[in-house]
């Protein structure tokens, strides 16, 4: 046996080149090292930076809380007037919707009871022409005056009351003119007569009364002829 190495076979040296190493063997890359994609890695807790303080300096702090302040006053006084407002405008509404309707019930009762006046009329016109001397027209006149006063009755019960013109002033607001006349009793437009009864419902005017007004003392040596009158209600 000789002292010369023998070689290897050149086609197993050349398979070997071409073998892959095995995993425990493979050289490590950069690559190994960084995170795998989709995951980060997880910052040192030593690494994070405290929050910043709304303001480091105490006087800058109490003006931007002195400003929040503000801005928190104005926004409950806008909201508290806007509130007032709201109910100062329901409560104008609910005192007009109640006003309202008492004049609608005004306006029924005196469409209602204007109807019902020229009746009261006939009865006043019948109690001034009936003259009850006979037994049988006092029996009419006892039965006219309980039915005239139980009408006056329910008139009272409903606010309704009559005017009292004669010597008064005249007033177009109360009263209707129909005639004017000298007199010697009464200075001029003094209600000298009542020609029509008015009526108050409530305070408020029903009817008006239709009158005849004086035109103050006459000319001397005679009375003149009445006079249509300019007034109107």
């Amino acid at each position: 046996m000789s002292g010369e190495a023998t070689p290897f076979p050149q086609d197993s040296a050349e398979g070997l080149e071409g073998a892959v190493p095995p995993a425990s063997e493979a050289p490590l890359t950069d690559a190994d090292d960084a995170p795998m994609e989709g995951f980060d890695a997880a910052a040192p807790v030593a690494d994070a930076a405290p929050p910043e303080p709304p303001s480091a300096d105490p006087e800058q702090r109490v003006a931007q809380l002195e400003a929040q302040l503000q801005a928190l006053q104005s926004e409950h006084e806008s909201l508290r007037s806007q509130y007032m407002r709201i109910a100062a405008d329901f409560d104008n509404f609910r005192k007009r919707q109640s006003r309202d309707q008492d004049d609608l019930r005004v306006q029924i009762a005196c469409t209602t009871l204007s109807e019902i006046l020229p009746v009261v009329d006939n009865f006043e016109r019948a109690r001034q022409q009936l003259d009850p001397q006979a037994e049988e027209a006092q029996t009419i006149h006892r039965s006219y005056q309980g039915l005239y006063k139980q009408l006056v009755d329910v008139f009272k019960q409903l606010g309704v009351s009559p005017m009292r013109v004669e010597g008064e002033p005249f007033d177009p607001n109360l009263h209707e003119a129909v005639l004017r006349e000298p007199s010697e009793e009464h200075v001029e437009d003094v209600v000298i007569a009542e020609l029509q009864r008015g009526y108050h419902l409530n305070g408020r005017v029903l009817r008006h009364a239709l009158v005849k007004v004086s035109m103050g003392p006459g000319p001397q040596g005679g009375a003149a002829e009445p006079q249509p009158s300019e007034h109107g209600a």
